[in-house]
């Protein structure tokens, strides 16, 4: 996984994200606004000894505890002769608080902290317990009881309340909480990600081959009812997603000179026929004899989505009972012919794999320049595969956040068995927004992916041309620029269409 692909699945997840995070943030937030606040006071004790005055008044001197003697005060400092007193003088019964020492620097001063849930409670216990060690040394010093000497102190920095509490830390708590959401969220995230099964981005295509994708068709709502987007909405995204994939899919690999290309899926309502259909429009938008036969003997859907006559067709000409110009449909005067399948036969494998299919197609290729073959999903039959010795390649169509990565590897599989090229990929369904959006465009424009070959605004080229002259742009009468040989093929449809009926 490259670095982009990681900040890839980052963006497509953030919902997890931040959710997860919210969800700790808010744990945090609520955990240290349960706890009770506590207050930290401290004071710095000087300890020293003087024996009592003799008879005479005279003193029997004065020393400095050492640092031997204090740390026998740190042992005692919690015990119940020390903090007992303390508890009863100030009145503390019941009242949680603990108190700490520590001998800063090896110098004969002892450092008292106490933390309270009360600032004045704080400081009264941090400053109570220099003289109550003090008062309890004799107990546990040999040297000072044999001696008679008392232990006094004198409290060099004395503790005041405090003005803020000390726990708890509310800034560093919400930024842990802040943080560990953010783990959590991104490790979700990848989880989510490594159990996802559909395909939902570029990627997961290319981790599964090396053919490229070749356009990304967006979902289209109004598709549904209006399935010719070429006609329909011809300055769509829609429609010039699929001329884009017109112009990649020719340019991808010109070396079979076949020109001619079976479109499938791994499986059923991926919207190869909807796909072929437009291509084939959009092929034939650019000048080129174009022909499109549905092959798909199973559930056939060509005829019925293009409104023409569908009871004669391919399996009428396999069996005998018509010649090719009996069943082809010109559509709308333009360069496109249609092939319906016809009717359902019982054993369409074996058609699709018969020598009369193989004659026919040799027949068709001398009469067109290009032909589209929209063919039944590789994973549930097997006649994509036979269809493909007839042609020059496979284009397969994947929906995304539909077809999952196993199913289309499985077809992949099925098609290397038996060395079918697969041309490329033509993602279809992308929605304009949301993961697979991201992960389809990266940072290009909507409905622009890297070409394999020239601008999407050049002629398709026809068998045997050298070089590929451009299309002269122009504009239409909208004033929305167009290309040139489109802008008369689409004129000349839409003229005809008003009064024509689909034959």
């Amino acid at each position: 996984m490259q670095f982009r692909d990681f900040l890839a699945i980052l963006r497509s997840r953030w919902i997890t994200i931040v959710l997860a995070t919210l969800v700790v943030l808010g744990a945090a937030t609520a955990a240290t606004l349960s706890i009770t606040p506590m207050y930290t006071a401290s004071a710095r004790v000087f300890f020293s000894a003087e024996a009592p005055s003799d008879d005479d008044g005279r003193t029997g001197g004065t020393y400095v505890i050492t640092t031997s003697d204090l740390s026998t005060y740190l042992e005692v400092l919690n015990s119940p002769m020390v903090m007992d007193p303390i508890r009863e003088d100030l009145g503390l019964q019941g009242v949680p608080f603990r108190v700490s020492a520590e001998i800063p620097g090896g110098t004969p001063i002892l450092r008292i902290t106490a933390v309270a849930p009360n600032p004045d409670q704080a400081a009264a216990v941090a400053n109570a317990v220099g003289p109550q060690l003090a008062s309890v040394a004799g107990r546990f010093s040999v040297l000072l009881a044999s001696s008679g000497q008392d232990v006094e102190t004198t409290a060099i920095t004395p503790a005041s309340p405090p003005s803020s509490p000390s726990s708890p830390d509310i800034t560093r708590n919400l930024a842990l909480g802040l943080l560990t959401g953010l783990v959590i969220g991104v490790g979700l995230a990848l989880v989510r990600h490594g159990l996802d099964t559909k395909v939902r981005r570029e990627s997961d295509v290319r981790a599964l081959s090396d053919r490229p994708v070749l356009a990304h068709v967006p979902y289209d709502k109004a598709s549904r009812e209006q399935p010719l987007v070429m006609e329909n909405d011809p300055h769509g995204l829609h429609a010039e997603s699929v001329r884009r994939l017109r112009t990649n899919l020719l340019f991808v690999d010109v070396t079979t000179r076949k020109h001619s290309f079976v479109v499938t899926s791994a499986l059923p309502g991926e919207g190869k026929t909807t796909t072929t259909i437009n291509l084939a429009m959009a092929m034939a938008d650019a000048g080129a004899r174009v022909l499109l036969v549905d092959a798909d003997l199973r559930n056939p859907s060509v005829a019925r989505t293009m409104g023409l006559e569908g009871a004669a067709g391919l399996t009428t000409i396999l069996l005998g009972r018509a010649t090719v110009d009996d069943v082809v449909q010109q559509w709308r005067g333009t360069t496109l012919s249609v092939l319906p399948a016809g009717q359902v036969p019982p054993n369409p494998s074996e058609l699709i794999a018969s020598a009369a299919m193989e004659s026919l197609f040799a027949e068709l290729a001398q009469r067109h320049d290009f032909i589209l073959i929209d063919s039944p999903p590789v994973v549930p039959v097997i006649d994509a595969v036979l269809l493909n010795r007839l042609t020059g390649g496979t284009l397969m169509v994947v929906a995304m956040e539909r077809t999952t990565k196993k199913h289309l590897a499985s077809a992949l599989k099925s098609l290397a068995t038996v060395d079918v090229k697969v041309a490329g990929f033509a993602l279809n369904m992308v929605p304009t927004r949301g993961e697979s959006s991201y992960y389809g465009y990266g940072r290009r424009a909507y409905g622009t992916p890297p070409e394999t070959g020239p601008d999407p605004d050049t002629e398709v080229p026809r068998p045997g041309s050298a070089t590929v002259p451009p299309v002269v742009a122009g504009r239409d009468d909208d004033g929305a620029a167009g290309e040139g040989t489109q802008g008369t093929s689409r004129t000349r449809r839409s003229s005809s269409a008003a009064g024509a009926r689909r034959r």
